[in-house]
């Protein structure tokens, strides 16, 4: 299973300095999310990450730095539905029920669905899904290995996404709430070896 990290959707201090950490610990996609920021304000972030790392992002918005940067690709959403005319990087898409899944699965690189469970970084925001729901979509198909869990995601819940064929697991909150503790890295590092081993 692939791991990503999606940014804290505010900036803060040190924030860069974190980034090229997780990349350096092994982060192999990660995912700038930054809902309503300046691209000047985005720029500065990325000029602040080391640039062998830049082709490891995923832009969620001011896609017009993704024409100027060697990034990865964009993330489509309800704020940014189309990619650049042209673009030719990775493009995945947020989905927020199977039947979309369904819908963009032809017109995307990988797809993050959720909520899975609970959310840990928004307090209301529960699951979209109960466990019958995802074993039926497994069976039949609609959850693959281009389709990445988002919500709730903690160590001790990837084997079940790894049953359900999930392809991988995008995690916030449970990375994030470490950043001011020494246990940062060293608990990516635990998510990241833990999906290596779930293939």
């Amino acid at each position: 299973m692939q791991l990503i990290v999606i940014t804290l959707p505010c900036f803060f201090d040190g924030e860069a300095r974190l980034l090229n950490a997780l990349f350096d610990s092994g982060l192999r996609t990660l995912h700038l999310r930054k809902p309503g920021a300046p691209a000047g304000d985005v720029r500065r972030l990325l000029d602040d990450i080391a640039p062998h790392h830049l082709r490891h992002i995923v832009l969620h918005d001011c896609f017009e730095l993704a024409m100027e940067y060697p990034l990865k690709g964009v993330h489509l959403n309800g704020r940014t539905p189309l990619p650049p005319a042209g673009y030719q990087g990775s493009i995945s898409r947020s989905c927020h029920s199977l039947d979309e899944v369904k819908l963009y699965s032809q017109a995307c690189n990988y797809m993050f669905l959720s909520p899975i469970f609970d959310s840990i970084s928004k307090s209301d925001y529960p699951s979209a899904f109960t466990p019958a729901d995802l074993d039926a979509a497994s069976r039949r198909g609609i959850i693959s290995s281009r389709v990445i869990a988002l919500g709730g995601i903690t160590a001790d819940r990837l084997p079940q996404l790894h049953r359900w064929h999930f392809g991988g697991a995008a995690v916030l909150g449970d990375v994030w709430q470490l950043k001011d503790s020494d246990a940062f890295t060293g608990h990516f590092t635990h998510l990241q070896t833990l999906c290596d081993n779930l293939r």
